[in-house]
């Protein structure tokens, strides 16, 4: 079984650098070609726009989550904290980050376990997939929905990552078949999560044959987990390894639409390099359900729950904004719709 404190003390790296350096991926969202088609004329009232949404069951205020960050450490319990309470003051879902390091020491679970500060939101737990070519299985999946009493699980790919990663497990191979054995037998929905490079329609198709319930496609255009890595590794052969991959990945936009297009049946989350409500309002056009934001929440968790719920309430009030000047009062009637957006050559 790996040292769990290597694990923890990879999580405190992983924070440290994405507060203090510049990690952004070269490649742009592609959300910056998409324009929404405005009605001068709207002929409704702003007051009658009402974003909320029900996902699994859970209604929630605003199509908006905080993605999967961090846990496993002192500071991570902090920050997982004030997102939780930031997310219930707000109705929103939240994703924890990866669990494995509670998995393997349980003392390490109370830094994920936010239940308690956020007894109504849609919660997700999160392990790698990899993992399960590691010794995880049913049993541990269903540990990390335990551990949080999460309404689904993500299971999450980052097979750039692990492979600059001095410590990364690489072993991809078989991995679709364990997929559909936790899908099939886990008692909560389950949720593929690229973390930052996208998801293919070759891989959509393929993953929507395990039984999944939908796809964070989480694309290429704004955190780099390449460059992040490269800020941790001292050794300069393999940092220079890793900085070859700044430019790796499917945008944010163009992700959406393959899997869109290639697997219908299946739910999309929009994450990856998402800046605010109106980028937010352009992954919805293009029909996603909900829209996750990651960096912006860590920068302003380790300001405060205030300065989260204030961040929160801009995003939303964005995305009305949005609804609003396309002549649109719910979600459900501008999810996807064609007419709605402009799109550059």
């Amino acid at each position: 079984m790996p040292d769990s404190s290597i694990v923890s003390s990879r999580k405190d790296d992983h924070i440290r650098i994405n507060l203090d350096m510049d990690v952004t991926s070269s490649i742009t969202t592609g959300l910056e070609s998409i324009h929404l088609k405005p009605r001068a004329l709207p002929e409704i009232d702003l007051a009658e726009v009402d974003i909320s949404t029900t996902v699994f069951g859970k209604k929630i205020k605003a199509p908006i989550l905080i993605s999967s960050m961090t846990g496993g450490t002192d500071t991570a319990e902090k920050i997982n904290r004030v997102l939780a309470e930031a997310a219930q003051a707000s109705g929103i879902a939240m994703g924890v980050g990866s669990q494995r390091a509670a998995i393997e020491n349980p003392n390490l679970s109370k830094t994920f376990n936010i239940r308690s500060f956020a007894p109504d939101i849609l919660l997700f737990a999160n392990l790698g997939a990899v993992q399960l070519n590691y010794g995880f299985g049913v049993e541990e999946c269903q540990r990390a929905v335990d551990m949080i009493e999460a309404d689904a699980l993500y299971l999450h790919l980052n097979a750039i990552q692990e492979a600059v990663q001095p410590e990364g497990n690489t072993r991809f191979a078989g991995l679709l078949k364990k997929i559909e054995t936790v899908t099939r037998n886990l008692n909560v929905p389950v949720i593929i999560k690229e973390v930052g490079w996208g998801i293919s329609d070759e891989d959509a198709v393929r993953l929507a044959e395990t039984g999944i319930a939908g796809i964070d496609v989480a694309g290429a255009g704004g955190t780099s987990w390449s460059q992040v890595e490269m800020h941790r590794i001292g050794d300069p052969y393999r940092a220079h390894i890793a900085a070859a991959f700044h430019g790796w990945g499917i945008p944010t936009a163009r992700s959406i639409r393959m899997v869109r297009e290639s697997a219908p049946s299946l739910m999309v989350f929009a994450s990856g390099g998402l800046k605010d409500g109106v980028d937010a309002a352009k992954c919805i056009a293009l029909g996603a359900s909900m829209c996750g934001f990651a960096s912006p929440f860590l920068k302003t968790a380790a300001i405060s729950t205030d300065a989260t719920i204030r961040l929160i309430d801009a995003m939303c009030r964005e995305i009305s904004i949005c609804l609003f000047g396309c002549g649109k009062t719910s979600l459900e009637a501008f999810r996807g719709d064609p007419t709605i957006l402009q799109v550059e050559d």
